[in-house]
């Protein structure tokens, strides 16, 4: 695993204490009015979108799905239950690994499941071992986008296809609007090139892209409006420091989407 700096352990720990209360009936709750599904889910896939993907990947029984960044199972888990895929999970923070394994086994998935603590620049996995790639809203998490890629690429089989999700800066902003962008996105939304080029760089030619900023928008708003109407059941959950946090993270996000400073796309991508 590469060396991570202190920012990138700083996220990977925000995310590990989320998982830890992934369970709690109030997040569950919020997650199903919003977003369609109840694993504890730190993207922005709706369970739409995840049907969308799934037959964008062509997944299906003897399919083998890498998912990177998976959390505590969505959409993975989900692929695996409702197409019969195989599928492998990976992350750093072993809280969500935790939580997917044992949701798999009680699900009683009909594929083979699999989870690797690992880093998405340097994945435990022989080349060309999957058919199918997916993340969702995970580059805009991570530094290393480019060598997240280039593994990608590699670990895919040459008639393979990898479908993700993406929140990027809006191309064009000058230095005052584009350090609002930064600040109002993920942790680490920035990036060196437009994703277009980190793709072409890594080996990857894009089939489709689409645009995906107003259903994005939608369910920001939708799951602020839930968790400002169950403040305190979230407080008793992570407490009030976190809930703020929580709160000012998400009234920047619209705000930045709002202000035509945030996007987010959809890549369906094949090996070069």
């Amino acid at each position: 695993m590469t060396k991570r700096t202190q920012d990138e352990l700083a996220i990977t720990q925000r995310f590990a204490a989320r998982y830890r209360v992934s369970g709690a009936d109030i997040i569950q709750e919020i997650e199903r009015a919003t977003c369609g599904c109840d694993y504890g889910a730190t993207s922005w896939t709706t369970r739409e979108e995840a049907d969308r993907v799934a037959r964008l990947l062509g997944l299906g029984p003897g399919k083998k799905l890498l998912d990177i960044g998976s959390g505590s199972g969505w959409p993975a888990l989900y692929f695996a239950r409702t197409t019969g895929c195989d599928v492998a999970l990976t992350d750093l923070p072993l809280e969500g690994l935790r939580h997917a394994a044992t949701r798999a086994t009680a699900e009683n998935l009909p594929g083979e499941c699999a989870f690797a603590v690992a880093d998405a620049a340097a994945l435990p996995f022989p080349d060309g071992c999957f058919d199918a790639i997916s993340h969702s809203d995970v580059l805009c998490c991570l530094m290393p986008k480019a060598a997240a890629l280039k593994e990608c690429r590699r670990v895919l089989a040459p008639d393979g296809c990898m479908v993700f999700t993406v929140i990027s800066v809006i191309p064009g902003l000058e230095s005052r609007e584009y350090e609002k962008a930064v600040a109002s996105g993920p942790p680490f939304v920035a990036a060196d090139a437009p994703y277009s080029e980190l793709l072409a760089q890594a080996g990857w030619r894009i089939v489709e892209r689409w645009d995906i900023t107003g259903p994005f928008l939608e369910t920001l708003r939708s799951v602020y409006g839930k968790e400002t109407e169950h403040a305190d059941a979230l407080r008793e959950v992570i407490g009030t420091e976190a809930l703020a946090d929580k709160m000012g993270r998400r009234e920047r996000a619209i705000a930045g989407v709002e202000g035509g400073l945030l996007q987010r796309e959809l890549f369906v991508a094949h090996p070069a």
